[in-house]
């Protein structure tokens, strides 16, 4: 067995560290409930099987010094050298296989519950929802806040809110589902979205945007304008660039499913959200690859809704909720 868990570590290294180089992409909720099922099975053999046969075995051996001593004691032999208390720990004690494989299922047990049914912690990696959240922010999705889903295959099993306009979601990405997107929720089913020069319109009503002080982003060195867009009732910033144009290259829209819905012009799109799918937008208007280029999310492929930043370790002052 120490053989087997030692390949079962080495396959794991092995998994992770090419993952980490970007040899592939790694499903996450997929490992855990792998690690979870093998580390079960060596801890039920653990509990019925190894610990036994070693509590059995420590047992004879203590049975076995009690008779020596009884029959050196019927001999007139009353003080026997050795100790077998030592002996005994050694043999109650787990093998280093079975505390890095047993031992660890309750602790990834009950990160693989809660990460697939309360919250899951996920960290920002480009700007496309500046200034909501930057690079680098590590954030908190509330998994049920839209229904209770199934590890691994997503299948919803317990319905919640529905997403609304103006809320921030975690959703796997259409074109990948093996990748995680973070974008803001701009058009719900039966919606007409239109963003026609950088003016967004639901349903014929123009969305109102207040200008507020221009945005400076460090890491590219520029301001840029920045605005609060009304989604009632949700308020939040976005920001603009005013050297980049509205509308959507050609050559940079996906052929989606649903794309008879859009329609493309010199001046941006004009969507209709089918049912059971969701039109996302990046707050970060000219900077974010979101509905416009590649389509709608449908309800299947959503993971929950962010809600908390809990740590910017470059920026101590992002922790907290947002909008």
């Amino acid at each position: 067995m120490s053989l087997i868990t030692g390949v079962l570590y080495a396959a794991l290294v092995a998994y992770l560290g090419g993952w980490y180089v970007g040899q592939w992409h790694g499903n996450f909720s997929l490992l855990l409930f792998v690690l979870t099922l093998v580390t079960l099975v060596y801890w039920l053999a653990e509990r019925y099987k190894f610990q036994p046969e070693r509590e059995a075995a420590a047992a004879k051996l203590v049975a076995e010094d009690e008779s020596r001593r009884a029959q050196l004691a019927s001999q007139g032999i009353a003080q026997v050298d050795g100790n077998v208390a030592q002996a005994r720990d050694k043999l109650l004690m787990q093998p280093w296989w079975l505390d890095w494989t047993a031992g660890l299922f309750p602790v990834i047990c009950a990160v693989f519950l809660m990460r697939s049914f309360l919250f899951e912690p996920f960290k920002i990696p480009s700007g496309s929802m500046i200034p909501t959240l930057l690079v680098g922010d590590l954030i908190l999705v509330n998994k049920f806040h839209y229904g209770v889903r199934l590890p691994v295959i997503n299948k919803k099993i317990i319905a919640n809110n529905e997403p609304q306009r103006g809320d921030v979601m975690v959703f796997r990405y259409p074109v990948n589902t093996s990748l995680d997107y973070i974008k803001r929720v701009v058009g719900v089913p039966g919606d007409e979205i239109a963003y026609i020069n950088k003016s967004l319109t639901i349903n014929g009503k123009p969305i109102e945007k207040t200008a507020m002080a221009e945005f400076y982003d460090e890491d590219s060195l520029r301001y840029y304008s920045r605005y609060m867009e009304n989604l009632a009732p949700m308020k939040h910033s976005v920001i603009e660039d005013k050297n980049r144009p509205g509308f959507i290259p050609q050559q940079a829209v996906e052929d989606f499913p649903g794309r008879e819905n859009c329609r493309y012009s010199g001046e941006g799109v004009v969507c209709k959200v089918p049912p059971g799918h969701y039109f996302m937008m990046g707050d970060n208007r000219d900077n974010s690859l979101d509905s416009r280029f590649w389509g709608f999310v449908p309800d299947e492929n959503i993971v929950g809704k962010a809600f908390v930043i809990w740590m910017n370790f470059g920026d101590f002052k992002r922790i907290g909720f947002f909008q």
